[in-house]
């Protein structure tokens, strides 16, 4: 924490010298004043707009080096939830911040060593989701939900480029959620500081940044009354009584810190191709791509508690007090090669081969109670592209890793890319196949309430997929179909005699059979006037759907009215609907975070659930005002998605963002 701390410090104070160093670039300044009132044919006056302030991000400096626009729309503002997006919904333990997981099936495609926590993964903040800005005045960002209400997130960012050349910036977010029912207190502190250096013949780039994670999810058990919604009189959810009581420093809670140190150089060699030369939109397109990047990780995970388990939440352990471990280290350089070869017209871009060449080395250094190991893998990476035309690209990638602790994992992926016409719309046809180590909680833990050691069978995936979408008619399509061996996942330990010795005891387990499952997705909006109504479904079919744990079927329906206040608010005023049919919902174990199947299979289904809202933008300030679930008024009284532990009560949450750069 202390080590933290000191960052943050050191970071704030950083920043504190940016205007003096700004200060000191005037003739940078002058030359971009200058551009800027050339484009804008005003001698006297300088315009900044969103247009100069753009940004970059890994994935795409992959690819050349290009930018896009910050986005200043209010579209979506309300979903900030990261539990509750409309196209990747969740399960989780009723409250912002507690452990969540995906609601749909969605496949897991990294190979090589993982450590196997999942729970809070929806509120890390990574460091390949960075983005490296690019602006010609100083970019600063203020992001509040919550307010006056118990839950508070609170966002920060400022970014400046110090010279034509670089750019620097840092981030700080914070996040405290007390939930509706006792003990389920959550709160995080997320930090980043970032740069961007590209050299003046556009040939050497340079991205670096340090990201800093601490989350705390705390633990209640849930509620003792499992029949909580089904008694009329019920009093407030926070006097309801929970399964595990400490307060203060004696609370039951996971507490994960995952801080990164990443930095990536690039060097362009031979022919440089440009788009848009001297716009703000402009694209360098290198013909043969030098990269190496370096990622230091760091990564500890804890579950913590100091009472007695008196209402059965943990196996049969007497244990009052509990502090279960996992640290790992890891080390990771990647080193890359790209040769591109196109034509020399102003059309170059419709005729393509890319080819991709890579080596990537791992170290990881892991750590638990009693235990310790060293482990290291080497990759090597392929890609080959074709671009036949500005309609068809075609291309694909292998990742092999041949030498080390996970040697033999694999991840193949083809994809055709087709755009029929603006008309018709655009087909992309999609296969992989992957070959995958055990995650490590699967195969060792030693922990208070659970120990085990397997040598599980590797994981295969295969997939082939099919999509489309019609921007023209607001259409979008995806099927997938899968075949999945060796599944693994966790499950309550066979217990037809009712030990109490083995209740609530869970293991991992491996599906012997092969899993066939098909997951159809579609979208389609519809436009009348100012009124739209976006809806979104998916179908998911297997012999498995138990042992996976996921719905049949999942909808999503949005109707909304947009419109402009006084000429200058711009406006959407709306509501949605969500809905899952039954499933065999997990239970969670505590101790370990994870979802499992239990000896029980109670199915639940979400009920249709209705959110009311509104989003509007005011100059360079978005707003939303959101009332949630607010059909626990009407009906139903409450639902779960997680076995024992209900969601969350209706709500009112309103945000705020302001962007700032002039």
């Amino acid at each position: 924490m202390k080590a933290l701390l000191r960052v943050l410090l050191l970071s704030l104070c950083s920043f504190s010298f940016l205007p003096a160093l700004h200060a000191q670039e005037g003739e940078f300044s002058s030359a971009l004043d200058s551009a800027r009132a050339a484009e804008d044919n005003k001698e006297d006056s300088v315009i900044y707009s969103a247009r100069y302030i753009r940004y970059t991000t890994l994935a795409m400096m992959k690819q050349g080096t290009f930018t896009y626009q910050i986005d200043t729309l209010h579209q979506n503002f309300q979903y900030y939830n990261p539990q509750n997006q409309p196209m990747n919904p969740s399960i989780h333990l009723g409250s912002y911040g507690l452990a969540t997981r995906d609601l749909l099936f969605v496949p897991n495609k990294t190979i090589g060593f993982q450590t196997g926590f999942h729970s809070l993964d929806r509120y890390l903040y990574r460091s390949d989701s960075v983005k490296y800005y690019r602006a010609r005045a100083p970019f600063s960002e203020l992001y509040n939900v919550g307010f006056f209400f118990d839950d508070q997130i609170i966002r920060a960012k400022v970014t400046q480029n110090i010279n034509p050349r670089l750019n620097v910036g840092g981030e700080f977010h914070a996040a405290r959620a007390d939930g509706y029912y006792t003990n389920q207190r959550y709160n995080d502190l997320k930090s980043a500081v970032f740069a961007w250096y590209e050299s003046s013949n556009h040939r050497y780039n340079l991205l670096t940044n340090a990201v800093f994670n601490k989350l705390i999810s705390t633990e209640n058990g849930s509620i003792l009354n499992d029949t909580i919604f089904r008694d009329p009189e019920r009093g407030a959810s926070d006097s309801e009584p929970t399964k595990l009581i400490g307060t203060r420093d004696n609370r039951p809670r996971h507490t994960w810190r995952d801080n990164n140190i990443f930095l990536r150089q690039s060097l362009f060699v031979g022919r440089l191709d440009t788009i848009n030369a001297g716009k703000p939109e402009q694209q360098i397109l290198p013909t043969n791509r030098m990269s190496h990047s370096l990622n230091v990780h760091f990564q500890n995970f804890q579950f913590y508690k100091n009472e007695e388990d008196v209402n059965g939440v943990f196996p049969f352990v007497q244990s009052r007090l509990t502090d279960d471990t996992t640290r790992v280290n890891t080390v990771t350089n990647d080193f890359g090669y790209s040769f591109y070869l196109r034509g020399k017209s102003l059309a170059f871009i419709k005729n393509e081969v890319k080819i991709d060449l890579g080596y990537q080395h791992d170290m990881h250094w892991y750590r638990d109670s009693g235990y310790h190991a060293f482990l290291q893998n080497s990759t090597l990476k392929a890609g080959i592209g074709y671009r036949f035309s500005d309609r068809v690209t075609i291309t694909g990638d292998l990742n092999q890793i041949v030498q080390g602790a996970n040697f033999g994992d694999y991840l193949y992926e083809a994809k055709a890319d087709i755009l029929l016409s603006n008309t018709i719309g655009r087909v992309v046809l999609g296969a992989y196949t992957q070959n995958k180590s055990p995650e490590w909680l699967f195969q060792r833990v030693n922990y208070t309430y659970h120990q085990w050691e397997h040598n599980f069978e590797k994981t295969k995936t295969t997939n082939f997929s099919f999509s489309y979408r019609n921007a023209a008619i607001g259409f979008s399509g995806k099927a997938e179909y899968f075949l999945i061996s060796n599944h693994l996942y966790y499950k309550e330990v066979d217990n037809p005699s009712l030990d109490p010795r083995k209740l609530r005891v869970v293991e991992p387990a491996q599906l012997g059979n092969n899993i066939n499952l098909l997951k159809l997705s579609v979208g389609q909006n519809f436009t009348l006037g100012r009124f739209h109504f976006k809806n979104y479904a998916v179908y998911q079919k297997s012999d498995y759907n138990a042992v996976l744990a996921v719905p049949e079927l999942y909808t999503w329906h949005s109707l909304y009215y947009n419109g402009l206040l006084y000429k200058i608010v711009d406006f959407n005023l709306g509501f949605d609907v969500r809905f899952n049919t039954p499933f065999k919902t997990p239970s969670y174990a505590v101790n370990i975070g994870q979802f499992y199947n239990d000896n029980t299979g109670i199915e639940f289904s979400t009920y249709p659930i209705v959110d009311v809202w509104t989003t509007a933008t005011l100059k360079r300030a978005n707003l939303f005002l959101s009332y949630n679930f607010l059909n626990q008024h009407i009906w139903p009284a409450g639902y779960y998605t997680v076995r024992r532990y209900p969601m969350n009560n209706a709500n009112l949450r309103i945000g705020i963002v302001w962007k700032f750069y002039d």
